[in-house]
């Protein structure tokens, strides 16, 4: 087995398709086909279970999958560590985000680096917190900035918390409960609401704490971005719960204060043997954060990268 097979195996598993991958792989799909049955006569087991409509993984396929990344992400690492040995950080860097992060210029950051790592690819994403977790778990993505809330592990990464907050009630000018210097949710169980689907991350943060104070509520409007929240709230069709952060960026919205607010924590991850790129991102992420002034009260400088 050679590192080109693998490389065209994990093509074929994610594009779902040989013309796909050849094409991905930038060669021909008769060559891409010979080298992965040569592979599979090499491992004894047939990795893909091939129709006129499909190409689907087979268990043994699902296996080679979740080690072959793991081999050609430490294969393709190789010369990076070596030109970080010799002072040099090079490579690529794939970064991720959530839609609703504020107080943290990412794309700053991402300047910056650049600058100092011009040769280091630098590649972003947004996603939800729930994604970038497994991402960078399985080492597709280098360093992600999610949010969760307070009772939800973070596992099998490297991480450091940023931020602890509050989220808060927004609302329409002309709703009742606006003039209220604040809320409680118990207030809030017969009020249409936007959120971001059920089982999501963001979402258990309010799904958590109406479960703790036992008051039922309706989430009407379920969204993938916090925008979409804006805009419901500022059309006066439903009553919104997000970060005192991200409230402070809405236009034409009523903020209120919750009494038994819901919480989010938001951290930066990245795996637990990161690539040069990453180590620098992180180390430049944390000189970020120490140099802001006044720094938040609930703001928690990162530990030194090693």
């Amino acid at each position: 087995m050679n590192l080109k097979q693998i490389e065209y195996a994990l093509a074929v598993a994610e594009e779902g398709s040989f013309t796909r991958a050849a094409e991905r792989c930038h060669t021909v799909q008769s060559a891409l086909s010979h080298q992965i049955a040569r592979l599979e006569r090499q491992l004894g087991a047939q990795l893909f279970e091939r129709t006129s409509r499909r190409v689907a993984l087979t268990p043994a396929g699902e296996a080679f999958v979740h080690s072959a990344r793991t081999a050609l992400a430490a294969a393709r690492r190789i010369s990076d560590d070596v030109a970080a040995a010799c002072g040099q950080v090079r490579g690529r860097l794939g970064l991720g985000m959530i839609s609703s992060l504020t107080g943290l210029d990412v794309v700053e950051r991402i300047a910056a680096f650049h600058h100092q790592y011009t040769q280091v690819d630098v590649q972003l994403c947004v996603g939800r917190s729930e994604w970038l977790l497994e991402e960078v778990r399985g080492r597709r993505m280098d360093v992600a900035l999610i949010g969760v809330w307070p009772g939800e592990p973070v596992q099998g990464v490297a991480s450091r918390a940023l931020a602890d907050e509050e989220l808060v009630a927004v609302m329409h000018p002309d709703h009742a409960l606006a003039a209220l210097a604040q809320v409680s949710l118990a207030q809030l169980a017969d009020q249409a609401l936007v959120d971001f689907a059920a089982g999501s991350g963001a979402r258990r943060q309010t799904d958590e704490a109406f479960a703790a104070a036992r008051v039922a509520h309706r989430v009407q409007f379920e969204v993938s971005d916090m925008r979409l929240v804006e805009q419901f709230v500022q059309r006066a069709m439903a009553l919104g719960l997000v970060p005192a952060s991200v409230a402070r960026s809405f236009q034409a919205v009523v903020t209120v204060p919750v009494s038994d607010a819901p919480r989010r924590r938001l951290y930066a991850i990245w795996s637990n043997t990161p690539t040069p790129a990453a180590r620098a991102f992180v180390a430049m992420l944390e000189q970020a954060l120490a140099d802001q002034a006044p720094k938040p009260p609930s703001m928690v400088r990162l530990a030194p990268v090693t």
